[in-house]
């Protein structure tokens, strides 16, 4: 049981590094695009609450037109300036439309593969810490 939990974080260490090293590749990722002039065609909020906690989080939604096709505005923040019949800066990148670099870059295979080790990180830290406490429980009952 020692060694498993000497492996287990082992590899959440590993997933630590590696978490590291693609955030770093990840802001350093040049992303291709195309800034482009389109037209805001509707605005639309939603929010969602969360039954147990109480909190509320806010959607919001985007829709622009750009030669003559319709699109849903990516990483939008909030309404501010988007109003009805306005013309945007939008960054045309993959056939889809962001409002800012940091929807692209978040979307780019860098950045999933980041957070894959992010994720696996935090889960390996929970498993690790798991077995640790098992194993110094199971010592104390000798």
């Amino acid at each position: 049981m020692k060694n498993k939990v000497a492996l287990m974080w082992t590899i959440t260490v590993i997933c630590l590094v590696l978490t590291i090293v693609f955030w770093f590749l990840m802001n350093k990722t040049e992303v291709k695009y195309e800034e482009v002039t389109a037209t805001v065609t509707s605005t639309s909020t939603k929010e969602v609450v969360n039954k147990n906690t109480k909190n509320r989080t806010t959607f919001y939604e985007v829709k622009v037109k750009y030669n003559g096709k319709e699109y849903t505005l990516q990483n939008v923040h909030g309404l501010s300036g988007y109003y009805e019949g306005k013309s945007v800066t939008a960054l045309l990148s993959n056939d889809k439309l962001y409002a800012n670099v940091e929807g692209i870059k978040s979307t780019s295979p860098v950045a999933i593969i980041y957070f894959v080790f992010l994720f696996g990180t935090f889960g390996m830290l929970i498993l690790s810490a798991t077995y640790m406490s098992k194993v110094k429980a199971k010592k104390q009952t000798e």
